[in-house]
This record gives C-alpha cells, structure tokens and sequence, in this order.
C-alpha cells in the first residue's frame, strides 16, 4: 500500500512536469524544457518501478526512453553535461561500455541454467524455426532499409548491426507479461546469445561489409570476451552460487537495467549531433524494422504449421534484440557516434511495440488445448 501511494506521488510529480515543459515551449522557455522533460520521465521510470499492473510492465521501456532523452536533454538544455562526462584527460568515458556490457551478459547468464539448453530436445522444432527466424528476417529488413532509407553509412550499417545480433532478456520478461511460452522462449535467447559470437560477425560481414571495415576475426573474438564468456561464467555461478542467494533474483535485473542506461545516455550523449540529422528518419526506420520482425516472426511460423502460442513466443524473440549488446559492439568497432546510435534508437521503439503487443496477447489468452504441433 505504501509502495502505490509513492508510486502514485511521483506520478502526480511526473504529471507536473509534462504540464510545465508544455509551458515552457508555450511561453518560449525553451532552454528549461528539455530539463523538465528530462525530468518528468525520470519521475516516469521512478513511478513505474514503485508501482503495479500495465505500469510497471512498461518500467524498463520508460526507463530506456528517459535516458535517450536525458542524453539528448543535457545538450539542448541551460543544463549540460560536464567536460568530464564525455572523458577523464585522454580516457574516453565510452571505454565503460565493454565492462559494462560484460556485467549485463555475467547477470543474464545467472539467470540461464543447464535446463534452458536440454530443453531445445523437447522442443527442437520451434527451437529451430525461431532461430532460423533470427538471424535471417532481422539482418534482411535491417540491410533493406539501410538501402531504402538512404542513411549515412555508419548510421545504415547500425540497422545491420541491431538485425544481427541476437535476442536478449527483454523477450523473456515479455513472453511472461504476454503469457507465451516463457521456457521456448529463454531457450531461444539462450542460443541465439551463444551463436551471436559466430553468425553476427558473418551476417556483418556479409550484408554490411561495403559500409564499415568488418575484421570477422576479430569480430567473433570481441565477442566471445564480452558476450559469450560472460554468459558462461553467469551461468557456471548459476550453478555454484545463485541458488544459495536468493536476493541475487532481485539484484541481477536492476544491475542489467542500470548498465543498459548508463550505455543509453552516454551513447545518446556522444552521438548527439549526428542524431539531430537523423532523428526522425532514424526512429521511422526502427520502428518499420521492429514492427516486420514482429509480423514476419509470426506469419511465417504460422505458415510452418506451429501452434499460436508458439507464434506469439517466435514473433517476441525476432523482434526483440539485445540492443545493449548491438551498442556495445559498437563500441569495440571504435563507431559509438554512428553505428552506436541505431541501437540506442532501436531500444525504446521495440520495446514500446512489444509492450502494447504483450499486453494485447494477455488480455487474449490462447487455448492450451494440445495439438500436435504443441510438442515440438
């Protein structure tokens, strides 16, 4: 009860602030207005964690949103970043990504067990079309509207980049929300996760080798020493160690939702010019990119015969991208300003879709009448 009436305050704050940025704009305060919008989703994502029901089902997306605009807010605001934000003497501050982005894939593999893999043998069929699905539908639309779009190159090839990558937790928590197959679904992440170290520097290579230099090499070892080596040691500390400490269940989630930020702002931050050239076009692009994924990932799992429910799971995992881990790549390629961008932009739009997506599918729940496409 404590927590709603809290809730319930800074969502009164939060509902303040919309109301006075509105003014400021009205009565041309412009230089305050992107501080109170800055602030009024802060007290947003703050109202949301604390809260419950369709809120705080859409906590992380807000979140995700509060920091693209208080990266872009500090700029454009009487408020700016310190000299110190963006590097400390000749260190840039970017160079937090790749630690970062290794904290976020150890906590992801804490949550994984040996039981997500074995599961793909009791499931190998849905398994297969909805990683099939991944690393094909994504990395082509991705390639298509990098062409169509005409983008600048490094702003294009992030299209490819956030295309071939995998899923991340983002598709497991809205399986849950949707009421999907949750297990399909983390044993999907699960594997996509540990491929991306082999199929993403290929796909790269392939599809976006004429618009960034791509060492396929030293892609796939990047990669394994900051996807895939983590998430095994998350997951051999799974086993270990998490059982016996319960209050890890909670910690992990916040410590992924907090690095996930701090590579939001940071990202929005240094890319802040070459976003205000391509802002709309960008966020027109994300959302025709994550909206196919969706439709794509369902449509063609039906046509393949799979029961609805295993729709709805495949649609979540297509559409759904790792888009921190996309940033992070990024960043290893030296290319925060232009390929990091797409991801960051990427992040708020799919995940605005797939919470509205989820919510639908939940208040439309499926009929668990077995079939025979329900066992595999």
């Amino acid at each position: 009860m404590k927590s709603q009436r809290l809730s319930h305050s800074i969502l009164g704050l939060s509902a303040l602030l919309a109301i006075a940025t509105v003014i400021a704009f009205a009565t041309g305060n412009a230089a305050i207005a992107p501080s109170l919008l800055a602030g009024c989703f802060v007290s947003l994502g703050l109202a949301a964690s604390t809260g419950q029901g369709l809120l705080r089902q859409l906590a992380f997306t807000i979140w995700i949103a509060a920091g693209v605009i208080v990266g872009m807010a500090f700029h454009e605001s009487f408020i700016t970043f310190p000299a110190w934000f963006f590097s400390l003497g000749d260190v840039e501050m970017t160079v937090v990504f790749i630690p970062v982005l290794q904290i976020i894939m150890f906590a992801m593999g804490t949550t994984l067990s040996a039981a997500d893999f074995a599961r793909v043998f009791k499931m190998p069929t849905g398994v297969l079309i909805g990683l099939a699905c991944q690393f094909t539908i994504m990395p082509l639309i991705g390639f298509g509207l990098a062409h169509a779009f005409g983008l600048p190159v490094g702003i294009a090839a992030g299209l490819v980049l956030v295309g071939a990558s995998p899923s991340g937790l983002a598709s497991n928590v809205m399986a849950f929300i949707a009421k999907a197959n949750v297990a399909m679904s983390v044993t999907m992440t699960a594997f996509s996760t540990l491929l991306a170290p082999l199929i993403t520097p290929l796909l790269m290579k392939m599809l976006a080798g004429e618009m960034v230099e791509i060492d396929v090499p030293a892609m796939m070892w990047s990669m394994t020493k900051i996807v895939l080596l983590p998430v095994l040691a998350g997951l051999i500390f799974h086993h270990l160690v998490y059982h016996r400490l319960t209050w890890l269940d909670r910690v992990m989630p916040v410590i992924s939702m907090v690095g996930i930020l701090i590579m939001t702002v940071l990202t929005v931050a240094v890319g802040h010019d070459r976003l205000m050239q391509v802002g709309l076009l960008l966020v027109l692009a994300c959302l025709i990119h994550s909206t196919a994924g969706f439709t794509l990932g369902y449509f063609v799992c039906k046509l393949l015969g799979r029961d609805q429910l295993t729709c709805r799971t495949i649609a979540l995992e297509v559409g759904l991208q790792n888009s921190g881990m996309a940033a992070g790549l990024a960043k290893s390629l030296g290319k925060v300003a232009t390929l990091g961008l797409v991801p960051i932009v990427f992040g708020p739009v799919m995940n605005i879709i797939a919470s509205i997506l989820a919510n639908w599918w939940r208040s439309h729940p499926v009929d668990l009448a077995p079939g025979p496409s329900n066992e595999s």
